[in-house]
């Protein structure tokens, strides 16, 4: 064996489906005996994970790897941006970046690794002691995300996510369960299960039996969660949905949320309320059973939070159709909202359609539903001073904590900012569960104190 192991730089860079494909690929290279370069002069070659869903992430990662070859000169693209082509069919990472030395789509572990292999040869054939049953994770010890399946098989108009990454293919519910169950035996404290449509798990293989502690269980949404969420009370730890089309069968989910581990939490990408804006973006969903489906939930579980993201300006959208949005929202009470400005990707059908809204327009709408929702939320967030919030310590300073509720998923949602507890033999910790009694908050966090 080499005395100097070989060394891989990482830049991973979009969504936590791509941080998912960046944790098995720094997995595979710590399996193999590589070691991560913290830097691009200690690194013998770099790999860059791009995001290639809209303009600013292409350029985002156009100027990454521009970096990567400036300051090393060996560089391997792989993820979503690989497999983009330009209004002439030629590859645009290799356009714009010639001197890179393999370019490869999304969820292409094989390809990325051939790739290592044959510009930095592997070292050695290591015991398979030196990695950790859960694999290598970019998040923090005590959260991490869980990826159910790749691919989409929806074609909504503004998306180019199947083209990417290819129709849907779900895991194998064994594997996934196993995954979950490594993941809290190494200290994970809440688990995000990802996808492109968490909802649609399954489908693919006609909801195919798989086998869990000797157990039949289905491949299925309901079935997953609740496994998952007996796995997560073994654990005292926390599970949370995201991208969850509002299927009917997602009724069936939301009863489990008020056990405690499956957390009364929701994201759930409508897009718009409109029906005509819906047609015209090819989305899944009824769009105007919506409200009393958010209705019903909250009936079912008072302390559900949902989440959404929301187009302003979609190709063709009315002022009317635009004035439907801003009702719905007001009678939503949407807890946590995205809005983006349409913007047109290469190669989206949505492209084609008629009547294209300018973009000063786009942004001006755009920014009256994010002023209609920084009220909701914060009539929302008030409702909840004087309440006990069960908060996840993310990090501890000498004044305190900053913290998690579970209305808060990480990196996207708010706070919850702890102070300091009075007695000093009261030490807050990293991944550590807390009651806090909530004293203020604003449009977007909680602030409070340990109960």
């Amino acid at each position: 064996m080499s005395a100097t192991p070989p060394k891989v730089g990482f830049v991973s860079l979009g969504c936590p489906k791509a941080l998912v494909d960046s944790e098995q690929i720094l997995t595979q290279l710590r399996a193999e005996g590589y070691e991560t370069a913290k830097s691009y002069d200690g690194a013998d070659l770099v790999i860059v994970n791009t995001c290639g869903f809209i303009d600013s992430a292409v350029q985002e990662s156009l100027d990454a790897i521009g970096e990567a070859l400036n300051e090393n000169g060996k560089v391997i693209v792989t993820g979503c941006l690989g497999s983009k082509k330009d209004a002439a069919g030629e590859d645009i990472v290799q356009k714009v970046h010639p001197k890179v030395l393999a370019v490869t789509g999304p969820h292409a572990l094989g390809e990325v690794m051939n790739a290592v292999h044959l510009h930095l040869p592997k070292p050695h054939e290591p015991f398979l002691d030196l990695l950790p049953p859960q694999g290598v994770k970019l998040t923090p010890k005590h959260y991490a995300y869980l990826k159910i399946s790749e691919g989409c098989n929806h074609r909504c108009s503004f998306c180019i996510i199947p083209s990417m990454r290819g129709d849907l293919v779900s895991r194998p519910i064994a594997d996934v369960m196993l995954e979950a169950e490594n993941l809290f035996t190494s200290g994970v404290k809440e688990l995000l299960v990802i996808s492109q449509d968490t909802s649609a798990y399954g489908v693919d293989i006609k909801f195919r039996t798989g086998f869990w502690n000797g157990k039949p269980v289905r491949t299925h949404m309901t079935e997953l969660v609740a496994s998952l969420g007996e796995l997560a009370k073994n654990y005292d730890a926390w599970v949370r949905l995201h991208y969850v089309y509002p299927y009917p069968h997602v009724d069936d989910i939301i009863p489990l949320m008020n056990g405690g581990h499956v957390l009364p939490y929701l994201d759930v990408p409508l897009q718009h309320s409109h029906p005509d804006v819906l047609k015209r973006m090819k989305r899944p969903a009824n769009g105007e059973k919506n409200i009393e489906r958010i209705q019903a939930w909250r009936k079912i579980c008072p302390d559900i939070t949902i989440r959404s993201t929301f187009i302003a300006g979609f190709p063709g959208e009315t002022e009317e159709e635009f004035q439907h949005l801003l009702a719905f929202l007001q009678e939503a009470q949407i807890d946590r909202l995205g809005c983006f400005a349409y913007s047109p990707v290469e190669g989206a059908a949505a492209n084609a359609l008629a009547a294209a809204i300018p973009d000063d327009l786009r942004e001006e709408r755009r920014g009256r539903v994010m002023q209609l929702q920084e009220k909701i939320s914060r009539d929302r967030l008030q409702a909840k001073i004087g309440k006990t919030q069960r908060v996840l310590i993310d990090s501890v300073d000498r004044n305190g904590a900053v913290a998690r509720s579970s209305a808060d998923a990480p990196e996207i949602d708010g706070v919850v900012y702890v102070k300091r507890p009075y007695d000093p033999a009261r030490q807050l910790k990293v991944g550590e569960f807390v009651d806090v009694t909530v004293t203020a908050a604003d449009a977007h966090d909680l602030w409070g104190s340990v109960d």
